[in-house]
């Protein structure tokens, strides 16, 4: 995408100022619909879906591994098929556990609730997803990998933790931290991009999450501005591992089209073996966003953002210091053996003179005060969660099972793919 000057575009006027507005407006409506509700959507309009553009979208933002086709896909169970899983392996752990107070999250499964557990008197974020939607769409692995991933994460102060998980017959609970410090999406929606320093503390908060991430030989693929939230003080919270891909060594790549447009790097989209270093060029994206607004070669013209991912050079404004464009540059690298990290790794970000102002030992330990207070009152305080998800009811299903279940042999099969989702922590991890 070209950056012109002021001169060529001429003087901003009034109707030119609301057609950027209505632009943005635009954007932001379809970022937070998610990819996979905006390509429902489209599917579902037969004019759109003979548009040759549209086409092309829809035929790459298919997952390509060989372990999610299907040539001869068994029918989805109906709405009256309930799928008993066996019984948890924390038999203490159910819905009615806990009192659900608000949705504060949506995805395509499923939404995510605060919850107050009743004996404890603890707030969690609870995510409660739909069987049947996972297995409609077979993304049983996607799910089973994003609780894989949670179970690694042994504290690390910017992932969020997993207290326990369990499931009914047509549900699975992940009963997470709760965090109420809002989306990073959401807050740059407010403010439109962030001065330096605040992008330099959160990019330092991430760049460490996914260093560790990295050192678990995951790759986390989806780092994008709704995925990253902030605590009540302000610190980065990374979360949804459900695109995440476990076991890839140091030199291992993986080939899985997926991820989300605006952050995609050149080698998913060229579809080849990709490694490590995708998660490098996704944190350029994000950290361009903060200082500039808009993903780096973002356009409403999805062909024409996949032009420029691939081939235009990051066009960066001079209101930024050499060291932020110098790591903006070397993140948002095309050719990704070239990229900054392919070679050490978190190493190389960590050492950039972009972070020199940042003492690594004291951001682990959360002892750098956030540029940023959220300034909540305390759990019950929601103010930087979007209305479009607080204002929705809550799910009188959703603290409940289902009293009979109805097992068939057709769903059977696909139902031991959630075989040992359910996890306790051993005792002494209390202790």
């Amino acid at each position: 995408m070209t950056v012109k000057t002021e001169a060529a575009r001429g003087p901003l006027t009034y109707s030119r100022m609301r057609g950027m507005v209505a632009i943005l407006i635009a954007f932001m409506k379809q970022r937070r619909m998610g990819l996979k509700n905006f390509i429902q959507k489209i599917a579902n309009n037969s004019y759109a879906c003979k548009h040759p553009e549209v086409q092309s979208i829809l035929k790459i933002s298919q997952p390509q591994e060989p372990e999610l086709m299907n040539a001869n896909p068994s029918p989805p169970p109906s709405p009256s098929q309930q799928i008993n899983l066996g019984p948890s392996s924390n038999p203490h752990a159910k819905p009615s556990d806990f009192h659900f107070l608000k949705v504060i999250g949506k995805g395509s499964f499923g939404k995510v609730l605060l919850a107050r557990h009743k004996a404890e008197e603890v707030f969690y974020a609870v995510k409660v997803l739909q069987k049947k939607a996972i297995l409609k769409k077979k993304e049983e692995k996607h799910i089973m990998s994003e609780r894989n991933v949670l179970l690694k994460n042994v504290k690390h102060p910017f992932l969020v933790g997993l207290h326990f998980s369990f499931q009914t017959a047509d549900k699975l609970y992940f009963v997470l931290d709760y965090s109420n410090g809002g989306e990073l999406f959401y807050h740059l929606q407010r403010e439109r991009c962030f001065l330096e320093p605040r992008a330099r503390f959160y990019a330092a908060e991430i760049a460490s999450a996914l260093g560790y991430l990295h050192s678990l030989n995951i790759i986390y693929r989806d780092l994008k501005p709704e995925n990253i939230l902030l605590d009540s003080q302000g610190h980065i919270v990374l979360t949804d591992f459900g695109l995440c891909k476990e076991n890839i060594e140091h030199n291992g790549t993986t080939s899985t089209f997926c991820g989300t447009p605006e952050y995609l790097a050149p080698e998913v989209l060229h579809k080849q073996p990709y490694d490590r270093t995708v998660d490098w060029w996704c944190l350029g994206a994000v950290l361009y966003e903060m200082l500039y607004g808009l993903p780096p070669f973002y356009s409403q013209n999805t062909a024409e953002m996949y032009d420029n991912i691939l081939n235009k050079p990051v066009q960066l404004k001079p209101n930024i210091t050499n060291s932020a464009r110098h790591l903006l540059e070397g993140l948002l690298q095309k050719d990704r053996t070239k990229r900054l990290g392919a070679k050490d790794d978190f190493m190389e970000i960590k050492s950039h003179v972009f972070f020199s102002l940042i003492n690594w030992d004291d951001l682990i330990n959360k002892k750098i005060t956030p540029p940023f207070n959220p300034n909540v009152s305390g759990p019950s305080d929601l103010q930087h969660f979007d209305p479009e998800f607080t204002e929705e009811p809550v799910p009188n299903s959703i603290g409940r099972s289902p009293d009979s279940i109805l097992i068939t042999a057709s769903v059977k099969e696909a139902a031991e793919a959630f075989l040992g989702f359910s996890y306790a922590p051993p005792m002494d991890s209390f202790l």
